[in-house]
């Protein structure tokens, strides 16, 4: 009998299911690779969220066209933890929201110090997407005020934009609802028992785990438009934040949903050497199409954007496989 072989885009799929499988959820010690070789680790997010599966397919890439390299991906609670994670060591890439990544340099917010981080690139803008039932009454974020809603998981880049979408909405984040700081999964298992009303979530579109919530609920679930915070968000943190578009045929909405989104950055520390940050980031540009299979929201990663990472630094070897490619 011949052996029928599977098409390269599901191979490719299998591993790097495969590479994110082998970082679970255990503390990886990093930065054991140097500039001839060795281990990487990449910091990611919630299993049903984009970080983790770009992640898984980023360390598939760089494991066979980095040579010399191995990398793993890891689950975390996403941005907050992964900065923490890669200051400590315990990471060598790190996948962040801006906003997070600029408290992150300018120490301020959930830093006490500023952090020696620098970006390789900019990558896909993240959509703050905000789930509802939809007999709960909520309209708009300011709706939110007396629901239990979930803010995200603790110390991740979707907490830190939730408690700014509920204090630009003139509420009270420890007063005015009723916070439960759960992962994408669980958010999702609440929308579904009924046990929270609403989940602020802040990730790439399609969001699987948003996709399974709007699939299983069907028209007793909803997205809601939420730029009406915006100008209060712009005056207190900038233009970081920008008004964006969730489209109906993403999770097969009746309409589009009007949202607010912010940039993505993948962050390594400073001392990374300039050939490694070269390598790494020619690789992401050389091989986009591959994280494109494993999730659309990759096509968002522009190469006219890649240095635009303001306030993080960006890495001198990354500047200039930028500079290179362009």
């Amino acid at each position: 009998m011949r052996t029928r072989r599977l098409p390269t885009a599901v191979v490719a799929l299998a591993a790097a299911v495969s590479l994110v499988a082998c970082g679970g959820q255990r503390e990886p010690e990093g930065g054991a690779a140097g500039t001839d070789g060795g281990r990487l680790t990449i910091a990611t997010g919630n299993t049903t969220g984009v970080y983790y599966q770009l992640g898984g397919a980023l360390a598939s890439v760089i494991s066979s066209k980095v040579e010399g390299y191995r990398a793993t991906a890891s689950e975390t609670g996403a941005s907050v933890q992964n900065v923490q994670g890669l200051v400590a060591g315990n990471y060598d890439i790190a996948f962040s929201l801006g906003d997070t990544a600029a408290d992150a340099v300018n120490g301020e917010h959930s830093f006490k110090t500023k952090q020696d981080v620098v970006a390789l690139t900019r990558l896909y803008p993240n959509s703050t997407q905000v789930a509802v039932r939809a007999s709960a009454g909520i309209n708009k974020i300011a709706d939110l005020k007396g629901k239990r809603i979930s803010t995200g998981s603790p110390n991740s880049g979707t907490e830190v934009i939730a408690r700014r979408l509920l204090e630009a909405a003139g509420l009270n984040p420890a007063r005015d609802v009723t916070a439960q700081r759960l992962g994408l999964p669980e958010s999702v298992d609440g929308m579904k028992t009924g046990s929270i009303d609403a989940l602020i979530w802040s990730g790439g579109l399609p969001t699987g785990g948003i996709t399974d919530l709007m699939t299983s609920l069907g028209k007793d679930v909803k997205l809601i438009p939420i730029t009406d915070v915006l100008p209060a968000l712009q005056k207190t943190y900038g233009t970081i934040y920008a008004t964006g578009t969730i489209p109906a045929a993403t999770y097969k909405q009746p309409a589009d949903v009007a949202t607010i989104i912010v940039p993505n950055v993948l962050l390594v520390r400073k001392n990374m050497p300039d050939e490694l940050a070269e390598k790494l980031t020619k690789v992401i540009y050389e091989n986009q199409d591959a994280l494109v299979q494993v999730n659309a929201a990759a096509k968002g990663i522009k190469l006219e954007d890649a240095a635009k990472t303001e306030p993080v630094p960006l890495h001198p070897g990354a500047k200039k496989a930028i500079d290179s490619l362009g």
